[in-house]
């Protein structure tokens, strides 16, 4: 069952202070207002904007601004202290967390996965993949799409006489960061010969600039595959296939089996939750799938706006959830939720 959201008790105290800001002739905001900043992450943007918009909504004294400038962005300017909050796509490295003044507290919001899409008119049914057979495509090992290796598991798909042409991101991002995480875990070769990064050297194909220069690549291109988060897939029309988990099911991304993955994972999470979901455990379970997250110094310097951010985030991760599913994303599981319901108590507010 999913929790329903309570208004903490300590945002009584937020909105005592900016009134009482306010009728003093405080710094608050003219208008009442805590104001609070943050940035990072394009590809939770849109369900981010959401949740900032619906929870002002309720809340009007509390004002929450957020730029969609990328995972690495998000992060250099949580590190300057230029926002109260970051976002990003794949967790901070020990060398990241250990340059922070303060202890930096990740909090998981969504599950979102990527998804091999395809031009190939004529071919109705879902193609299957592997994981070592995605990693020999990128490779440049498969080159056309009658190779043995993919018509032997999609048996009765009529796969064309017809050259791949690969397509990648040719910006760093955290959508290639989850691709290539998964393709390490299944190819030794991708991990030895690529590797893992927001941005590789690719050793074949094309280059198109975010999600949306991807799909419009693979799009205009017979024969084209390449990556995207699902919603890109889903807006331009372009097919995406299921790809076998670790339990040797196929499986498409969908927001069921994309939470699914967080179940799964759920079990041996770390308390700092800096973890890959990617090829995670169960039947259910979509294997390209990761936990996009939000970045709060534990003890942050205005308390005032730490009060306002942990009620947001009691929200986000109880009613907000609902906004999830229609926008694109997978809704946390339970399992999840709680553990980070108690993790909030990490972040000073007083």
């Amino acid at each position: 069952m999913r929790l329903r959201f309570t208004p903490a008790p300590a945002l009584l105290a937020v909105v005592a202070a900016a009134a009482m800001s306010v009728a003093c002739g405080g710094d608050t905001a003219s208008s009442g207002t805590v104001r609070i900043n943050g940035a990072g992450a394009t590809f939770p943007y849109p369900l981010y904007s959401k949740w900032f918009s619906e929870y002002h909504a309720q809340r009007p004294e509390i004002l929450i601004n957020y730029q969609s400038i990328g995972s690495g962005g998000g992060v250099r300017q949580l590190l300057n202290q230029t926002v109260f909050f970051g976002a990003s796509d794949y967790p901070m490295t020990d060398v990241q967390l250990a340059e922070a003044a303060v202890p930096i507290l990740h909090l998981p919001t969504v599950v979102g996965a990527v998804v091999p899409i395809y031009n190939l008119p004529g071919v109705t049914a879902d193609v299957q993949f592997t994981g070592p057979l995605l990693a020999d495509i990128y490779l440049g090992r498969i080159t056309r799409w009658n190779d043995p290796a993919l018509t032997a598991i999609n048996p009765g798909v009529a796969l064309p006489d017809e050259a791949i042409t690969v397509v990648h991101r040719s910006d760093g991002s955290g959508t290639t960061f989850v691709w290539v995480d998964y393709l390490a875990k299944v190819s030794p070769a991708w991990r030895e010969q690529v590797g893992v990064a927001t941005s590789v050297n690719w050793p074949v194909g094309l280059g198109g600039k975010g999600n949306e220069g991807v799909a419009g690549l693979v799009k205009l291109t017979t024969g084209a595959f390449g990556y995207v988060e699902p919603v890109y897939a889903t807006q331009n029309q372009i097919p995406f296939g299921a790809v076998q988990n670790a339990a040797g099911r196929f499986v498409k991304a969908s927001p069921a089996s994309v939470t699914a993955v967080a179940d799964g994972a759920a079990p041996t999470m770390p308390d700092d939750f800096r973890v890959s979901i990617t090829n995670a455990p169960g039947d259910a379970s979509y294997p390209i799938a990761s936990f996009t997250w939000l970045l709060f110094h534990e003890n942050p310097p205005d308390t005032m706006q730490a009060a306002a951010m942990v009620d947001f985030m009691r929200w986000a991760l109880t009613d907000g959830q609902a906004f999830a599913s229609d926008l694109g994303y997978s809704p946390l599981p339970a399992s999840v939720v709680d553990r980070e319901l108690a993790a909030l108590g990490r972040i000073r507010t007083q």
